[in-house]
């Protein structure tokens, strides 16, 4: 059985990671951004587009390198993503009913609010409804990080609050992201990744199954889930639902647990870098006020901005004030108000459904994804940290 102490640390190591991500997100995604409009711009899009081919026996894909990145590698972020929340419902703050309330409410929010603000941009002529989705999730290592940095010393449970909340919108987002970007099914290989998530199950009943056949599994189910034309964000979700939580030894952390926290550094330090690299660079070469002011970039912008906090704040308000739930503990109402701005870092996941909704064929939209979710982003991260660094600076005055 894991113990207290033992969930508390990897609660712990999981923050801190998630802390030193974001920086160095923000520093590819800076990176990216400047290459796209420097003088370098044409080799950067030569490398994001250039073809790869991968050939692993029978299976042979050739893809563009920025594919490689969102339908491989973010596999991989998925995977983790999936850990954590299995984690969570067993062990964490899910698995605690009284304690759900408010962030799984303030989670639903938080993904209303910024549909119904794009939605309501993009309605008219001109507009583009599809993207919707882009804006409805938030940016966990952005989010902690841009906390860590403007509230040290605001009490630990908006920390939990944050990373629960920011958990239950990524299991929404991955909901969506099967449900409305999945094209042309192809129902064999469909079959093929399901049979190979089932022998991954029966494998979790082998106490001492080697650590590499459950990676050749995930490898398996990753194959086929991307060869049937559903996006490979399911795949390590699922892959990861059938990795068993128990310890082999008495004391011990699970399987759950040695790769949740073996993979967490290469998916927070390489991984999600990589994604931002390739997947922020735009230019604004060409443009005209009318992409960078279009209905896409204004709607994904307000939708993270507004649509964010409002959608957040008030369904947090709303249980609250029919006491379902209480604030988090020793947090006030501006800290509450502080945390909501700072859901609107939806970075690296909107950039991923943006461009499902967006394909790079589309090059003015899928320019104004990325304007609107660096904006949107940027806005959340300064608004909710001067927020919450005023509501310290109070507390610090406070006899």
């Amino acid at each position: 059985m894991l113990t207290e102490a033992m969930a508390k640390r990897i609660t712990l190591d999981f923050l801190k990671t998630e802390s030193a991500s974001g920086v160095i997100l923000a520093a590819a995604a800076l990176a990216a951004i400047a290459l796209a409009n420097s003088p370098w711009a044409p080799v950067y899009f030569r490398f994001i587009a250039a073809p790869f081919t991968v050939q692993l026996g029978a299976f042979t894909e050739t893809l563009p390198i920025l594919d490689w990145v969102k339908e491989g590698l973010m596999a991989v972020f998925f995977f983790v993503v999936g850990l954590e929340i299995k984690y969570e419902i067993m062990r964490g703050e899910l698995a605690n009913p009284r304690r759900l309330a408010l962030p799984v409410i303030a989670a639903l929010g938080g993904m209303v609010g910024p549909a119904l603000v794009y939605l309501a941009i993009n309605a008219g002529e001109g507009g583009a409804p599809r993207g919707w989705p882009t804006p409805v999730a938030t940016d966990i290592a952005f989010a902690i990080a841009a906390l860590a940095v403007a509230g040290p010393k605001l009490p630990p449970n908006l920390r939990v609050f944050l990373l629960t909340l920011a958990i239950v919108d990524d299991l929404g987002a991955v909901g969506l992201i099967g449900l409305l970007f999945t094209d042309h099914l192809r129902v064999m290989e469909l079959l093929g990744a399901l049979v190979a998530l089932a022998l991954m199950g029966l494998l979790g009943r082998w106490r001492r199954a080697p650590y590499l056949l459950y990676a050749l599994g995930f490898v398996v189910v990753w194959g086929f889930t991307l060869k049937s034309g559903i996006s490979t964000s399911l795949a390590g979700v699922a892959a990861a639902a059938t990795i068993p939580l128990e310890p082999r030894k008495p004391g011990r952390p699970g399987v759950l647990e040695d790769f949740m926290e073996g993979l967490h550094p290469y998916v927070a330090f390489l991984i999600l870098p990589l994604f931002a690299f390739s997947a922020a660079g735009f230019t604004i070469r060409g443009l005209g006020l009318s992409d960078l002011f279009g209905p896409i970039a204004l709607g994904v912008t307000a939708g993270l901005f507004l649509g964010k906090q409002l959608g957040v704040f008030g369904a947090s308000a709303l249980v609250i004030g029919l006491k379902l739930a209480r604030r988090p503990t020793g947090a006030t109402w501006v800290e509450l108000y502080g945390l909501s701005m700072l859901c609107g870092v939806g970075f690296t996941m909107s950039l991923f459904i943006g461009q499902l909704a967006f394909p790079l064929s589309d090059a003015a939209a899928a320019a104004q994804v990325r304007i609107g979710v660096v904006a949107g982003s940027l806005l959340s991260t300064l608004a909710g940290m001067a927020v919450l660094a005023w509501s310290q600076a109070r507390r610090a005055r406070e006899p």
